[in-house]
């Protein structure tokens, strides 16, 4: 089983991230930063937050469903909020997606908010609501459960820094995690969690009986060239003991957003 956790950047880079996925194939998609506009049939439409502008897909999660055709989408929503066309205000949801092939019967699943709660006029002030999903598939080859948890960590305009809220954070995404997980379940836990390497969040995660990759695979960070900013470190991804790791690697080439894909394989 192939899972791949991504940042979709709002589907900026689309035209590169599109064909990537189709490439790649993957099992599981964990896909963060997914725009839905139902309202519109636009290809682009335009955020806009005090001076950071930047072009989103305006129906980014359709896109991703049609690039994969024998999976099943899942959208999770955090906010709606506005998009531009020009001068024109577009209502838009934000969240998050999961997408899973289907052979792969979804057995139980969950969705909440791991800060704050759902937006529904304004995508609000930093630090913003966050979701979380976590999904139950059947592997039929394997004769195995098999979850898989992601989420958005919290933005802080201040940094990545270790805050109470996101401690809370990842509390609540091992809760949930754990609320699918049975005594031989095999656990995959990840997304873009906004934290450093030595933060708390993944200490929390630690003493639940999860095994970072991202930190033991690679010292390069999980951010690509499109990214300016210092820090590297953004995206993770941890496993339980159940889970036989054949292969993860993080992604560089191609660049299809400012993260880099994790893919796992078990």
């Amino acid at each position: 089983m192939k899972i791949m956790c991504l940042n979709g950047w709002g589907g900026k880079l689309y035209d590169k991230l599109l064909p990537y996925l189709i490439e790649e194939n993957p099992d599981v998609l964990c896909l963060q930063e997914v725009v839905h506009t139902p309202e519109t049939d636009k290809g682009w439409l335009m955020y806009k937050d005090r001076d950071h502008i930047l072009p989103q897909r305006a129906n980014f999660f359709q896109d991703v469903q049609t690039a994969l055709p024998d999976h099943i989408g899942i959208f999770c929503p955090a906010s709606q909020g506005i998009l531009w066309d020009e001068e024109i205000k577009i209502p838009s949801q934000w969240g998050l997606a999961t997408f899973v092939r289907k052979s792969y019967p979804i057995i139980g699943q969950i969705q909440t908010f791991v800060h704050k709660s759902y937006a529904p006029y304004d995508y609000g002030e930093h630090p913003r609501s966050r979701s979380a999903h976590a999904i139950k598939v059947f592997d039929y080859k394997e004769d195995r459960s098999v979850v898989v948890a992601h989420m958005h960590g919290l933005r802080d305009l201040n940094g990545k820094m270790d805050t109470p809220e996101r401690m809370v954070q990842a509390h609540k995404l091992i809760s949930l995690a754990n609320e699918l997980t049975e005594q031989n379940d095999s656990l995959v836990v990840c997304g873009d969690f906004n934290v450093e390497p030595n933060s708390e969040t993944l200490k929390i995660l630690s003493k639940a009986g999860l095994t970072e990759l991202v930190t033991t695979r690679t010292s390069k960070g999980t951010r690509n060239s499109q990214y300016k900013k210092e820090s590297r470190y953004a995206d993770y991804m941890l496993v339980n003991e159940r889970i036989n790791v054949l292969g993860f690697n993080v992604i560089f080439e191609p660049e299809v957003s400012d993260h880099c894909p994790l893919v796992l394989t078990i």
